[in-house]
């Protein structure tokens, strides 16, 4: 069945028997990462969770299907989380939907996923699944977001305070209710008590990430400027800014390349093809250059990359940041190699 993000936020704080799978899918994949959070914080802090891939369904199509009816070695409620899946996982959920019993509810994320895939048809069409896409949200609809997410921490939005934190956070839904969290302790806030938040909190607490920070750093990956984007890492790093923001960033210039590279291979020319994109008049010489510089193989697989990174920045138990910086310092000298080709 199809769900709006509100139903679908009732429905993972208060799970119910009936409902086998939540797939949440579309681009936005730490809004997705966000949303399944709420499933296991509704589970209970013991519960225990399974983490699954598309990789691993795609080899055999009956696990979910006998992990959602498996009992927990400790006794305890038990979920499953399954990340990174596509059209490959149909056959997954298939056996899932058809089986004779399943205990354990299913929150599976799927990035790549659109409303035409047969994943999501078949999601739709079910009576025991939830299905809700999840964008990006820009504009008037991002600071709706920053509000929403506020008032559930106990704040409310004075001022131009919505708009900064979306700007600060790249409407990244993970880093903003991180930000808040720590707006909400320094202003002891909460749903039962609710505080105003306002500029001079967001100067005291909040973290701005300049736009001129995020974009040296996406031109540094994109033009393979390993040294400039050290640099680029340290500042930022120093700075004690979220990784997230500029990996948005960076997702959607190698996004609008990819589109472009597209063009280009289909026979325009690059002049013709920047053009028509409306690319603005000072990134026309540096978006030439990268285009003659990706394939668009090579721009596929750095979008990949970048996905894979801010899924590992979101789980629990890792590197944090180092894995960002590493990342990013690779994929910039595979730009740099290509520069040579």
């Amino acid at each position: 069945m199809k769900a709006s993000e509100t139903r679908i936020r009732q429905a993972l704080d208060r799970p119910s028997p009936d409902i086998r799978l939540y797939l949440l899918y579309g681009p936005d994949e730490s809004a997705a990462l966000a949303l399944a959070e709420r499933l296991g914080r509704a589970m209970g802090p013991e519960a225990e969770r399974v983490d699954l891939d598309g990789a691993a369904l795609r080899g055999d199509s009956a696990r979910l299907a006998d992990e959602a009816a498996s009992l927990s070695l400790f006794g305890t409620a038990r979920y499953i989380r399954v990340t990174g899946v596509g059209d490959e996982s149909t056959a997954a959920v298939e056996a899932l939907l058809a089986a004779e019993r399943a205990g354990n509810p299913v929150v599976m994320i799927a990035p790549s996923a659109k409303a035409t895939s047969r994943l999501v048809k078949r999601a739709l069409e079910a009576d025991s699944a939830l299905a809700t896409a999840c964008y990006v949200p820009v504009g008037e609809g991002a600071e709706a977001l920053a509000g929403q997410l506020a008032r559930e921490h106990g704040l409310r939005m004075a001022g131009g305070a919505a708009r900064r934190l979306v700007q600060a956070t790249g409407a990244d839904r993970a880093v903003m209710t991180r930000e808040l969290e720590k707006l909400a302790l320094y202003l002891d806030a909460g749903p039962d008590r609710p505080q105003q938040l306002d500029d001079a909190a967001l100067d005291a607490v909040g973290a701005d990430l300049g736009e001129a920070e995020m974009s040296e750093i996406v031109e540094a990956v994109v033009a393979g400027r390993s040294s400039d984007l050290g640099d680029a890492l340290r500042r930022m790093g120093e700075a004690g800014g979220s990784a997230i923001p500029w990996l948005r960033s960076l997702a959607r210039r190698l996004g609008a390349l990819a589109e472009m590279r597209a063009d280009v291979a289909a026979g325009g020319d690059i002049a013709s093809v920047i053009k028509r994109h409306r690319v603005f008049f000072r990134e026309e010489a540096a978006t030439a250059a990268a285009l003659r510089r990706w394939t668009p193989e090579a721009l596929a697989e750095a979008q990949r990359q970048v996905r894979r990174v801010e899924r590992a920045l979101v789980a629990s138990g890792t590197a944090g940041a180092v894995l960002a910086d590493q990342a990013m310092i690779r994929l910039a000298e595979r730009a740099r190699r290509l520069g040579r080709g």
